[in-house]
């Protein structure tokens, strides 16, 4: 011992260890880890080395004052840091010398392996030791930061539940909170600044930066940031618009105001900067007047008015402050001021002003509300807000009768009245490009919904302006141009007269209940836009006369912007007239111009309609799929194929503006209630001609775009769910059942009953981090302000499964209509089960078939006994089929209840024991497992003793099965009918039970050091034997959240019944609105999946502390597992960075785990970089282990299941690599003559058919294997081993020539 600590000493006092661990900030650089490599290939005795220090540390704790330090030292944990750090010298010196940068935890490429760094870094803040130093500051704010801006590593954690915090979320706020405090103060002003710059220094993606902008407004309350501070909050605000994650953006948004609350300093910013930086953040997505965020704003103005900055300073120099009123008053003041120059500017003013000065007037006004409040008066009194609005109201009150006000502050003036107005009822929408006459026009909606709530009386004098309006508009429309090249002037003057009739016909269509209908002007509304000629386009005016500004304002904006907006305008008038007439000729007298008949005159019109989506640009074409409704059904039967040419063009804007996001949606809606309009459905399906056929094809078309752009089956499924079963009062079709288009389209809802796709990593990792927001609820002002688009994938099946639930039995039209539903999803399953015999869990084949099977279940009650008759044999057969776990529950569910209701059915099941060996040895436990229910099932017989008897018989031969697992679930349905028949006293099975009795006594009783009584009490204790009740735990909660749960189908198939009630309108029957019994909830996944997992449990690591230094050790073993298999297992092996060639060897067509597990050992041997296997979970069987002999913990595993194999294979084409198929074929190389390029990947065939041929054609070059005997085959073992040596003996002959 003093030997070893004199050594160590020696080696401490050379400070060129302390160099390298101190200066060069090992966490730091890349350097770092390099000279640390260096030194210690250099210095045998570096485990000594550090060890000694650690000893030395103890004794001079005076080398923890160098600074910057390293490391540091606590005496009461002494033991746990020495532990620490042999085992850490202990990884270094088994490491090798190339291994060591895998500790460069940061810079890996390995997302795991970064991640876990990240998290065992951020876990410093529990020391409350953090490192004060101006190079640990240094590295936060760089490579940290740089880590943390990969949005994979916010993940769950295995074993989170769907909308909890991410684990580094959750220590990046703790870490971020404890190192403030630890800073001193003037430092970390300084510390936040760069740390906020360094987040608008990138583009940084929604999920990074939300977490960071949650980290930031967690930090306690201190005033550090000024001005500055100020001006990059609001540039990390302008970060967050990038992405097109409306709710993650707005959640960002308020997290990074309430980080402006808690951290600023409002000695130092003024009120321009304090509302500069509010007009940043969107009211649609984050500050609304409704939310708790407005309110905890408003409470921050009012404790800190009068301590903000003043934005001028005074005479003498001093910097005084200001208050929130005073600010409000001068903002306004200055607001509707127009100087000499502004006034000769007849251009509209910016809409910014206006916001701006409108969102600091509310605040004042609430902030106002909120003194008078604390300061206890009963009687509000608005002194400040009517000081703010008088400026206002002098304007407004002179609009009418002083003509020399300026045109200018006339604009400004309704621009402020309108943001009020908007603002005030929580409207966000945007008037875009308004001139004039839009903002006089959107003022009067919003002044009538003021008056409808305020005063009514005010309604008489607004509908007389409203006559006005439309009479001076049609006289304009009407007037003719005298000359031949018509003016600007006059042009716009009938722009704005269409504009304003369409902005009346608007408001009437609305839902604002003004009853416009009665005025005489809308009769000669109506009668004008009757006879107009549609799609008439306004000649472009001569500019011969002298130039002025209105010409400017037209050739700025084009005069095609303005003759669309024409047209437009004209459809809006029309939509409005044929929505409010049975035809079009009502209310006009007989003239020549409609001597038409209204079939024609309708044609004609839908011609024009035609013309106009040519024409018109996409963001306008709503009003025409509006008026397309009303005139189709008409004309399906004399014009079809105009009516089909309409569907398709409708259908061609639409697929055009799939990656459009700002019109794309409010389009799609048009043409969904076009498109799938009640009467239009009927007609096309009363006909049964090209234009049914061509919905059909519209609908499949639809739900294909559905795949690749998430919400788009919401829109029509949601609109057709609610049409056909809530069909709307005023129906113009004599066809008054709406429900009989769900039978003629019952396919929509077939397809919305499986709908969803398997989603990537990426998409998950989103709808994991939605999920997080929206559990926050209230709290994230986001959940409120945001509109909710339904664009959960999830929001198809619960909109589907709630319409069923709706249905009524006794309806004729409803039980015809389920009894087909419930056809068509059997045909479903059995094409899946066609398709492709074996498929994996949690494909989508698996996820169809599970989501099949849920929605049977739900249809199951309502059921008569006459069609279960006809289709319980396809359901059995169903039994039949080599299903996954969570499919055999649900079959087996099914089953129970059928039988439980219908005791009748019983022949027909045991006819399902009739069949040979064969077919039953795959499914006679899911058989067996109905009979473990023996005793619900004959709850509604009163012959119960017959029926035992025959289900004694057929158990007691499946007792004596080969397979164990069938011994297993026969005895357990033993147990349960032998109770049974000993409860009723069966006296024919006397002389049987001193046979059946001692049989359970001994199984209860087994001994030995096997699996049998393990496997024994397992099943047993089995979640479907031990605590479900098909008939008490039948709810929509057990069938689509804790079943799947269970049965450990992926977390995007869980379905919870909050869900249910918070997605669509569709109401839910009280009946299925009950929760699952508590005793399922506190069931954890591997209670319900053993059934189908193996008899096996995993061996437990009875590895114990290995004390070998030559050993292989797994120093990541305990690791969090990531939460796919398949990154768990080939993060493993590349974190040990153990493999330097460049093969790949592919294995997904070989499925025996003895080849598997002996090909996975020659691969690590060897140095394959890679095997890539058809499924991961062969990792977990016993004879895959057995030859592997660890082999799979060291070599990266990448699962490519065979129908993933062509996909694969190209995409290593394009990455360089040579694809070399291990077959006999007429072009093959011998193996002796073939040359293996470096990057090689070798595919290896399955053991009976070989390569498959339709990969034949995919393989660069074909290698065989010389042979002399007679047996013309060897083992895909042997045969890849062969080529793997020979791919390993000829790299190292080409590096030993290289070198």
């Amino acid at each position: 011992t003093g030997y070893l600590r004199k050594r160590s000493a020696e080696y401490m006092r050379d400070w060129q260890v302390w160099d390298v661990l101190s200066a060069e900030a090992l966490w730091h650089s890349r350097s770092g880890w390099d000279k640390l490599g260096k030194w210690r290939k250099q210095n045998r005795a570096w485990s000594w080395v550090m060890h000694g220090c650690v000893l030395e540390l103890n004794a001079c704790p005076w080398l923890l004052s160098l600074e910057p330090s390293l490391f540091w030292w606590s005496a009461e944990k002494n033991e746990q840091l020495l532990q620490f750090w042999e085992t850490y010298i202990l990884i270094m010196e088994t490491l090798e010398g190339n291994q060591v940068g895998a500790l460069r935890m940061f810079e890996s490429e390995n997302k795991t392996l970064t991640k876990e760094g990240i998290l065992h870094f951020l876990e410093l803040y529990e020391t409350k030791r953090l490192p004060n130093s101006f190079v640990f500051s240094e590295f936060v704010i760089g490579p940290l930061m740089d880590a943390l801006s990969e949005s994979s590593l916010y993940s769950r954690m295995p074993g989170q539940s769907i909308g909890a915090c991410p684990p580094l979320g959750m220590r990046l706020q703790k870490f971020l909170a404890t190192y403030l405090t630890l800073l001193p103060e003037e430092e970390k002003g300084s510390f936040l600044l760069k740390f906020i710059q360094k987040m608008t220094s990138r583009h940084w993606c929604a999920v990074p930066i939300l977490f960071l902008s949650m980290a930031l407004a967690s930090i306690p309350a201190c005033k550090v940031l000024g001005a500055e501070g100020l001006q990059a909050l609001r540039d990390v605000l302008q970060c967050t618009m990038i992405t097109h994650q409306i709710l993650l953006r707005g959640a960002a948004q308020c997290y990074l105001l309430q980080t402006t609350m808690h951290l600023t300093d409002v000695e130092k910013v003024s009120f321009p900067e304090v509302s500069s930086f509010l007009l940043s953040l969107r009211p649609e997505e984050s500050l609304r007047r409704d939310t708790l965020l407005w309110t905890e704003l408003c409470s921050w103005l009012q404790v800190n008015d009068r301590c903000f900055r003043n934005s001028v300073t005074s005479d003498l120099g001093r910097q005084e402050t200001s208050s929130l009123c005073q600010y409000v008053h001068s903002l306004v003041g200055q607001y509707l001021k127009a100087s000499a120059p502004e006034r000769e500017n007849c251009f509209m003013p910016d809409w910014f002003e206006a916001k701006l000065v409108s969102t600091m007037i509310l605040l004042a006004a609430d902030v106002e509300q909120m003194k008078n409040k604390y300061s206890g008066k009963s009687n509000i009194e608005w002194i400040e807000l009517e000081a703010f609005l008088n400026p206002l109201l002098d304007v407004l009150m002179k609009l009418g009768s002083n003509a020399y006000i300026p045109t200018l502050r006339a604009d400004k003036s309704l621009q402020l009245l309108l943001k009020l107005l908007q603002t005030r009822w929580l409207k966000c929408s945007n008037v875009g490009d308004l001139d004039r006459c839009d903002l006089y026009l959107a003022l009067i909606p919003e002044i009538m919904n003021l008056c409808l709530k305020v005063n009514l009386k005010k309604m008489s004098s607004i509908k007389n302006f409203l006559s006005s309006l439309i009479n001076a508009s049609i006289r304009n429309l009407q007037e003719r141009n005298s000359e031949k090249e018509p003016k600007v002037k006059e042009q716009i003057r009938k722009v704005a007269g269409m504009a304003s009739l369409a902005a009346v016909c608007e408001i009437m269509d609305g839902e604002l209940e003004v009853h416009l209908e009665s005025l005489p002007s809308v009769d000669a509304l109506k009668k004008f836009i009757s006879f107009s000629q549609f799609n008439e386009v306004l000649k472009k005016p001569s500019y011969v006369e002298e130039k002025n500004s209105l010409q400017e304002e037209t050739t700025s904006q084009g005069w095609g912007k303005i003759v669309a907006r024409f047209v437009c305008d004209q459809w809006i008038c029309l939509r409005f007239v044929l929505n409010s007439s049975a035809t079009l000729a009502q209310g006009c007298e007989e003239t020549s111009a409609m001597s038409l008949s209204t079939a024609e005159r309708s044609k004609e019109i839908l011609q024009s309609a035609l013309e106009a989506l040519s024409i018109l640009p996409s963001d306008q074409v709503s009003p025409v799929f509006d008026c397309m409704k009303v005139l189709v059904p008409k004309l399906l039967g004399s014009s079809e194929a105009l009516c089909i040419e309409a569907f398709d063009l409708a259908w061609k804007i639409i697929s055009s503006l799939s990656n459009t996001q700002l019109i794309f949606w409010a389009n799609l809606k048009a043409f969904v209630q076009f498109i799938f309009d009640t009467e239009v459905l009927a007609v096309a399906a009363s006909a049964k001609g090209q234009a049914y056929t061509k919905i059909k094809e519209i609908i499949f078309k639809l739900i294909d775009l559905s795949t690749t752009k998430t919400g788009v089956f919401n829109v029509v499924l949601s609109h057709c769910c609610q049409s056909w079963i809530f069909p709307t009062v005023d129906e113009r079709s004599a066809l008054t059942n709406a429900f009989l288009n769900a039978g003629n389209y019952s396919e929509l809802i077939t397809e919305a009953c499986v709908f969803g796709t398997v989603f990537r990593k990426d998409q998950r990792h989103i709808q994991d981090v939605h999920a997080f927001i929206e559990n926050l609820g209230e709290k994230c002002a986001a959940n409120v302000a945001t509109e909710s688009a339904n664009r959960d994938d999830h929001f198809v099946r619960i909109c589907a499964v709630k319409f069923l639930c709706l249905l009524d039995g006794s309806n004729i039209l409803h039980k015809t209509f389920m009894e087909d539903i419930f056809i068509k999803l059997l045909d479903k399953d059995e094409l899946v089960s066609r398709s492709r015999t074996r498929y994996y869990a949690n494909s989508l084949q698996h996820r169809i078939k599970n989501r099949v099977w849920q929605t049977l279940l739900v249809l199951l009650p309502k059921l008569n006994q006459n069609f279960l008759c006809e289709t319980l044999d396809r359901v059995f057969q169903a039994g039949f089929s080599n299903n996954q776990a969570s499919v055999k529950y649900l079959i087996e569910w099914i089953v129970i209840l059928t039988l439980h209701k219908y005791p009748q059915f019983l022949d027909k099941f045991w006819d399902c024991f009739c069949y040979d060996e064969e077919k039953l040895k795959k499914s006679i436990c899911t058989f067996l497992s109905v009979l473990a229910h023996f005793d619900i099932i004959l709850q509604n017989t009163s012959e119960k003793k017959p029926a035992l008897k025959k289900a004694l018989l057929v158990v007691l031969q499946w007792c004596f099965s080969h397979n164990f697992s069938v011994r297993l679930y026969a005895l357990i349905a033993l147990k349960k009918i032998w109770g049974m028949c000993r409860m009723l006293h069966v006296e024919e099975f006397e002389a049987l039970t001193p046979v059946i009795e001692s049989s359970l006594q001994q199984v209860e009783n087994m001994h030995g050091t096997g699996n049998a009584r393990r496997n024994w009490q397992r099943i047993q204790d089995h979640f479907f034997f031990a605590t479900f009740h098909p008939v008490e735990d039948y709810s929509l909660e057990t069938i689509f959240y804790i079943l799947p749960r269970l049965s450990e189908l992926a977390e995007d198939e869980w379905i919870s019944l909050s869900r249910f009630d918070r997605f669509t309108d569709i109401p839910l029957p009280a009946a299925f609105q009950c929760h699952s019994r508590t005793e399922l909830h506190g069931l954890k996944p591997s209670d319900w999946s053993q059934q189908d997992m193996g008899s096996h449990l995993a061996e437990g690591d009875s590895q114990t502390e290995w004390t070998d230094v030559q050993k292989k050790i797994i120093p990541w073993k305990n690791s969090t597992p990531s939460l796919d298999l398949e990154m768990a297992f080939q993060d493993r092996a590349a974190k040990l960075g153990k493999s330097n060639s460049r093969l790949i060897v592919v294995a997904s067509l070989i499925d025996k785990p003895t080849n598997l597990g002996g090909l996975c050992r020659t691969s690590e041997i060897f140095g394959a970089s890679a095997l890539v296997v058809g499924s991961l979970h062969y990792i977990q069987d016993k004879q895959f282990q057995h030859l592997s002999v660890s082999a799979e913990q060291w070599l990266p595993l990448v699962e490519v299941k065979p129908s993933q194999l062509v996909d694969y294979l190209q995409q290593k084409k394009t990455e360089g690599y040579t694809i070399i198929g291990v077959e006999q074929t007429a072009k093959s190389f011998d193996l002796t003559e073939y040359c293996f390029p470096e990057k090689s990947l070798l595919l290896l065939g399955n053991e009976h058919e070989g390569i498959p041929a339709n990969l034949i054609h995919h393989l660069d070059v074909c290698v065989e294997i010389p042979q002399q005997g007679i047996i013309r085959s060897l083992n895909v073992h042997v045969s890849g081993a062969l080529l793997i040596w020979e791919y390993t003996r000829q790299q190292v002959i080409k590096q030993k020539q290289q070198q």
